[in-house]
């Protein structure tokens, strides 16, 4: 895996400033410690950080086509780079390596855009072609490389793998966006495109963006979406679990080609140990595999990690996470350099950490639960919707609208007696109602939370604008799949992938996730929706399809998740920690929050009368980006005005 790193002017071949350029690229030393390379002409400057995964000896960047007329930078692997190789050589490409860095040079010149068509992989790549004084730039279907980008006042445009090389540019404004931080709040991430700073945006998955000098900046263009057809999938269950092992044993396969050492996450889950239960198959040599554990028995899964180790006689390895390892919560908002609140990505540091010192390459079982419907809150939705469908809205939303106010916040009681969410996203449309049981904070409680000045920026704006705009657009018919999609163009890419990608390279490690090979996910899109959510089973075809290798307690216990015991530690060991954070510094000075709403959050959680976990450690990861990204910038955290 590597970090790449770019300037081009779009007007004219100016002359580049490559100590900005080294230096930008330097801020991403972390995810290629092996070696760097420039590339630097008038008008263009291409920065690399290499992790050295294959052909350690000649996969140097940038690599250049046979007459250096066409760069490339790039950031990823492409599986099918040797098939590719094979097509360009009978067209009359030579190539000097053995990398799949050398294919996306001859596929630029063979078939320009529609190259990036032809890879199956993750990827975020740049090309420059002196020829064509264009820059190309690409990121993979769904989002497993990140990818920045920004205009400056003078025409540059200024791109990189983390936000952190851009925030080098001295020309680059550093203002955050109010959308950003309202998208934040809600989601516990900000969603692509958007990044939290106004006019630095997120190359969405799935795109590409072409720039030819002279010309004015075109938008991104889309060349592949995600799609649900399940009138065109495999037929009954027993055929797609048949279907499901190959496939997926393909895609599992495809992704052990390296020249380094190579392993495997191992949480015990579904997804994750049916990926080690395909690596057990298709390599002779016992599987590396990482664990976590922790000291609360409720998060701690490391017990069925254990059973499938045992069962495929891993070379297995477990590390421990207790409730005052709370040493990478200051290391998390460098990191991650937007806010960002899920807070498994502690763990998920500890086990990539524990990975590294086994392996360079890991296997992960991430996008299970977005492609196969895993997640309860699936289930859920499905319930609601059927009450959605029962009642019409004119009746649902005045009468659930009202049970939902009058039932009390029960936080500390049994789950089955928490019904107050589900009431208020039964009064909801379905969009209302998905977003609201995704929502780190609630409406009700943003709105209390924000000052009015800051209320006045948004100028009306609330993040489920996006969700409704993305079902609607949403090429599937069954709200099921619909949903689906929706996580497919928010969750997946600003939670999931984000969580993962940064925490592997803040220790060089590269992870692969076969779950989301390209041509599983399209063939998954047509599997009916009673084969994904049965009743109270979710990914019920990938469990039956697994049943040979997998022991039944693994694939039928319930979902844990990877999750930590945060409401506890924000009582206990966090607690100080945290009042010191909403009584001073940049959290209550920002101007974003009403300080008293802050303080008896705090309060109120801390004597236990509510459970404010989520939106506390969202505000903890807010402040620790006001003060330790943005404050580095200036000393004052300041919110951008909203454009009217």
């Amino acid at each position: 895996m590597c970090g790449i790193a770019g300037l081009f002017h779009l007007q004219e071949p100016r002359p580049v400033d490559r100590s900005l350029l080294e230096a930008m690229t330097d801020r991403l030393a972390h995810r290629g410690p092996d070696d760097s390379g420039y590339h630097v002409v008038p008008g263009t400057g291409l920065g690399h950080r290499r992790l050295s995964i294959i052909d350690l000896a000649g996969g140097h960047q940038p690599l250049f086509n046979e007459d250096g007329s066409v760069a490339v930078v790039y950031n990823g692997e492409i599986y099918n780079f040797a098939e590719l190789a094979d097509e360009l050589v009978a067209r009359g490409h030579r190539f000097r390596t053995r990398c799949d860095t050398e294919v996306i040079v001859h596929a630029w010149e063979e078939w320009g855009e529609a190259a990036v068509e032809r890879f199956r992989g993750m990827f975020a790549f740049a090309i420059h072609d002196a020829r064509r004084e264009t820059l190309f730039l690409a990121r993979d279907r769904l989002g497993i490389k990140p990818l920045y980008y920004t205009v400056t006042a003078d025409g540059w445009l200024v791109f990189g793998s983390e936000l952190k090389a851009l925030l080098v540019h001295p020309g680059i404004a550093r203002r955050i966006d109010p959308l950003a931080v309202e998208d934040f709040f809600a989601l516990g991430y900000v969603p692509d495109p958007r990044s939290i700073y106004e006019g630095i945006r997120k190359l969405p998955p799935g795109h590409h963006l072409t720039l030819v000098r002279g010309r004015s900046a075109p938008e991104p263009r889309q060349y592949w979406d995600v799609t649900f057809a399940p009138d065109r999938g495999p037929g009954d269950g027993g055929e797609a679990e048949d279907a499901l092992r190959e496939r997926l044993g393909e895609a599992v396969a495809m992704r052990l080609v390296a020249d380094v050492p190579l392993g495997a996450f191992l949480s015990g889950g579904v997804d994750s140990s049916s990926v080690v239960a395909m690596m057990a198959t298709a390599q002779e040599a016992p599987v590396v595999t990482c664990s976590i554990s922790f000291g609360e028995r409720e998060y701690d899964e490391s017990r069925y990690a254990a059973i499938v180790a045992e069962r495929f006689a891993t070379e297995h390895h477990n590390r421990r996470v207790d409730a005052d390892d709370f040493e990478v919560i200051a290391r998390l908002p460098q990191i991650y350099d937007e806010p960002f609140a899920d807070s498994s990505a502690l763990p998920t540091y500890r086990v990539c950490e524990e990975a590294r010192r086994h392996v360079t390459v890991a296997l992960s079982g991430d996008g299970g639960d977005e492609v196969f419907a895993g997640y309860r809150r699936y289930r859920w939705h499905a319930y609601e919707e059927r009450v959605r469908r029962l009642l019409p809205q004119g009746v649902r939303g005045p009468l659930f609208g009202l049970l939902g106010r009058l039932y009390p916040k029960l936080d500390w009681a049994p789950k089955i007696l928490r019904a107050k969410s589900t009431l208020e996203a039964i009064a909801r449309n379905s969009a209302e109602g998905y977003f609201h049981s995704v929502s780190v904070l609630p409406d009700a409680l943003r709105t209390a939370l924000y000052s009015p000045d800051f209320r006045r920026q948004l100028q009306g704006y609330r993040t489920s604008e996006l969700f409704r705009e993305i079902i609607a657009a949403a090429p599937a018919s069954d709200s099921l799949s619909q949903i689906q999609y929706l996580d497919f163009k928010t969750y997946l890419p600003g939670d999931i992938l984000t969580k993962v990608d940064r925490a592997s390279m803040a220790h060089s490690l590269e992870v692969r996730v076969p779950i989301l090979d390209h041509h599983l996910v399209e063939w998954a899109g047509g599997i009916p929706p009673a084969l994904k959510l049965r009743g109270r089973e979710g990914k019920f075809v990938l469990k039956k399809a697994m049943e040979p290798l997998l022991p039944h307690d693994v694939l039928y216990r319930d979902k844990m998740g990877f999750a930590i015991p945060l409401a506890t530690w924000l009582r206990g060991p966090l607690g100080d920690r945290l009042e010191r954070t909403v009584a001073n510094g940049a959290l209550p000075d920002c101007g974003v929050f009403d300080v008293g709403v802050l303080q008896r959050m705090v309060e109120q959680h801390r004597s236990g009368v509510r459970d404010f976990s989520a939106p506390l450690w969202a505000l903890l990861m807010f402040a620790g980006f006001l003060e330790d990204v943005h404050g580095g910038m200036q000393q004052r955290a300041t919110v951008a005005p909203v454009d009217a």
